[in-house]
């Protein structure tokens, strides 16, 4: 985020004035007579989002009346849609508390994100100038988390195939000093990820896990991330409409990768094991098929009713290995059911928990970052959707119904009924632009999970 914050103090710096609906003419009567017929003669309404920039008698900006709205506007948001909309410049805000700065410094470093990998450099932009004493850095960690996973999202399959998503994983090992450990290929059978192996066997490129692990004291979280790369579908091929996007289908993976990276940024005082199962979902002579029964690191059988279902069978591996280590909490991120952005569209990521009080604990720390989920039950009624006449149980259900609540039932089976769970099943994907939300890849669920844990150990 540093190119777009001056830590530095700037005699250039333009004030943006923040003004609530109703505040606009009390703010006035203290400027000077010439600032208020500018304004009055404009027109300006304190909405929220609503700029103007008021000029100086030699055609400089004075400064830049921001509109915040009526009460419970969100800084955050409103500062998100500032950085492209303001001439470059630095620019300052004065006079808010630390908790409203901090969510506006936040809004400020997620709205600057642009994806720009593949185009030329972005010419300058507006950058905020933080007080004296401001301390930025837990700041400065989420911004820097956030556009790893938004990147890592948007970018190609071409560019971010198995080896590649593993070599990021790598990476925050070397930044933390953390322990990475990666099997590869034909080598996942004899490790005991066959699920994996067979999912992933078909690619060019070979499937893989990679587990980072570090700490040695504290509570033991677990984090399993969905890691397909691209999803064609498999040999259920899916149509060209519904694989347009499916470079997004590692966004699972990508959220687990920036939360540890933030975890361990924070040093937050626990023990953490990343867990990433890294695929192509691809067609060849080695695709899996429907109809195949399928072995799992849990010893159980599973019946391929459809090859589109491949997440479920690699997450189920990944389940199984950081539950032998008994930890206190496993959360796994997915883009797993194409039903629950039916139920509850692709903003609000559906979220199921082992207990009602833990998905309770997750809404509530969502909420409070403006980072929302939003429970659904493990109804046990749907059970028998997954049974199979030749296997243990079937990956996907034939019925039709509560699709995303199934596939909750199906990874449950791979989990210890003693320790605390939390699934969550994200888009990943803004389809619209926003301010501080552009189209393309976004860290659903991360802060929200981040502040949790943060709320339940604190940092050291």
């Amino acid at each position: 985020m540093s190119p777009y914050v001056v830590h530095e103090p700037s005699r250039h710096a333009r004030p943006l004035w923040l003004i609530a609906d109703g505040e606009l003419e009390s703010f006035l009567a203290q400027q000077p007579a010439a600032v208020g017929a500018w304004v009055r003669a404009q027109g300006f309404r304190a909405e929220s989002g609503r700029l103007m920039a008021v000029p100086t008698p030699g055609g400089d900006i004075l400064g830049v009346l921001v509109g915040t709205g009526g009460a419970g506007a969100s800084l955050r948001a409103i500062a998100a849609g500032l950085p492209e909309r303001l001439p470059a410049g630095v620019y300052a805000v004065d006079a808010l508390p630390d908790a409203a700065r901090a969510a506006f410094v936040l809004g400020w470093g997620l709205g600057r994100y642009r994806f720009e990998r593949y185009k030329a450099p972005a010419p300058p932009a507006a950058q905020l100038m933080l007080p004296a004493g401001f301390e930025a850095t837990a700041i400065e960690r989420q911004v820097a988390a956030d556009r790893l996973v938004r990147d890592l999202i948007n970018t190609p399959a071409a560019d971010l195939d198995p080896a590649a998503l593993a070599a990021v994983v790598r990476g925050v090992g070397d930044r933390h000093g953390a322990r990475v450990t990666e099997v590869i290929g034909d080598a996942l059978l004899e490790a005991g990820y066959p699920a994996v192996h067979a999912v992933g066997r078909a690619a060019s490129v070979p499937p893989r896990i990679v587990e980072l692990t570090a700490g040695s004291a504290g509570p033991h979280i677990a984090l399993v991330g969905k890691g397909v790369c691209f999803d064609s579908g498999g040999l259920d091929l899916k149509p060209s409409s519904a694989m347009a996007l499916m470079k997004k289908d590692m966004a699972g993976a990508a959220v687990a990768v920036g939360l540890a990276d933030l975890i361990l940024a924070a040093r937050l005082p626990v023990r953490l094991t990343l867990f990433i199962a890294a695929v192509e979902n691809a067609i060849g002579a080695g695709a899996f098929r429907p109809g195949d029964v399928l072995s799992t690191r849990a010893g159980k059988r599973v019946e391929v009713t459809n090859t589109d279902a491949e997440g479920r069978l690699v997450l189920a591996d990944g389940l199984t290995r950081v539950g032998e280590s008994q930890p206190d909490l496993i959360i796994d991120f997915a883009t797993l059911t194409g039903a629950a952005r039916v139920a509850l569209g692709p903003e609000l990521p559906a979220a199921f928990g082992s207990t009602p009080e833990l998905l309770a604990e997750l809404a509530r720390a969502g909420a409070e970052v403006g980072d929302p989920v939003w429970g659904l039950p493990l109804w046990d009624g749907y059970e028998d959707d997954l049974a199979s006449k030749v296997a243990d149980l079937a990956n996907a259900s034939g019925s039709g119904f509560a699709g995303a609540i199934t596939a909750a039932l199906f990874l449950r089976r791979f989990v210890n009924p003693q320790t605390p769970w939390l699934h969550l099943d994200l888009y990943g994907w803004n389809p619209k632009e926003r301010p501080g939300r552009p189209q393309g890849g976004e860290a659903q669920t991360m802060r929200a999970v981040f502040r949790m844990l943060e709320a339940r150990y604190g940092a050291r």
